[in-house]
């Protein structure tokens, strides 16, 4: 299987402190505080590293390749269709699995491995043979921050239940055999009914 690997430094704080000298006296020719504001020894600057989180990275790599072109909105659609992908039972019941479901074969050079076949991915970008890496990192960063708030707080599902979509320049054979809910940017939507 086809491994995402896709380290982010996380950094939730930086300590910083100065001092505030009120100086008396201007005429003297050497300025004596005479108030001097009390300041605790400066603590180290901490930077904390946190392993991410694999189902976000999942989440924020499948918007990243599926829609880092569309709008908040069209980013967001892609990524509810992955979330109501793991809510229904039909599909795997994580992110990173909807993310990489597809058919694998065997490598021919190391038996014990397995990698998706070419265009037969839920999400074409897994499987589509390009490399996969990050090019245009602050996109990137924008897409976790979004994909963070899709995983972490309610939001009001845009996609009417989409579990699938295609680009509008497109016209596969599946769609004839689903509810098409909206059209957001250049993908149109569907729910697969239960």
């Amino acid at each position: 299987m086809k491994t995402l690997l896709f380290v982010v430094p996380i950094v939730f704080g930086v300590a910083a402190f100065g001092t505030n000298h009120i100086l008396a006296n201007a005429e003297n020719k050497e300025a004596v505080p005479i108030v001097e504001e009390v300041q605790p020894e400066p603590e180290p600057v901490v930077v904390v590293e946190e392993k991410p989180d694999p189902e976000l990275i999942c989440l924020a790599m499948n918007i990243y390749h599926e829609a880092r072109n569309q709008s908040i909105a069209g980013q967001m659609a892609v990524a509810l269709v992955t979330i109501n992908r793991v809510n229904d039972h039909r599909y795997p019941n994580t992110i990173c699995e909807v993310v990489m479901e597809g058919p694998t074969r065997v490598s021919w050079a190391d038996k014990t491995k397995e990698y998706p076949i070419k265009h037969r991915c839920q999400f074409s970008w897994y499987c589509d043979g390009l490399s996969d890496t990050v090019k245009d990192f602050d996109t990137f960063m924008e897409i976790t921050k979004l994909a963070d708030i899709i995983m972490t707080q309610f939001v009001v599902d845009i996609t009417d239940g989409a579990t699938h979509y295609h680009a509008d320049y497109v016209k596969p054979a599946w769609a004839a055999t689903k509810t098409r809910t909206t059209k957001i940017d250049s993908h149109i939507f569907y729910r697969w009914e239960k």
